[in-house]
């Protein structure tokens, strides 16, 4: 069970970085989830999703970002920020693709 209740996407940031060691930045490109500190390149079974915060615009419920936070095959952890709304940057396919909880 997940300890962790936050009110806003820059505390859960803050907290899985600070407290919990997911130092890493995770991103979805167009093949592979690259570790952005490292530059190591995942593919997602090399994955697994350990949580998952979902967040809410206050202006607009439609503006709605996901933060997940990832461990990799070796030992590496660190977080990926998915934003939905007027631009996704992150590949959304292969981020389904990591084993894990999505809720």
């Amino acid at each position: 069970m997940d300890r962790h209740s936050f009110t806003t996407l820059s505390e859960a940031i803050n907290t899985l970085t600070q407290e919990d060691g997911y130092k890493e930045d995770f991103e979805a490109e167009e093949t592979c989830i690259k570790a952005l500190y490292s530059k190591r390149e995942y593919q997602p079974s090399d994955l697994k999703i350990i949580n998952s915060y979902r967040f809410e615009g206050m202006t607009n419920p439609s503006d709605e970002s996901i933060v997940f936070t990832i461990e990799a095959k070796d030992g590496t952890k660190g977080t990926l920020v998915m934003s939905y709304g007027a631009s996704t940057v992150q590949n959304e396919s292969l981020i389904q693709q990591i084993p894990g909880k999505k809720d």
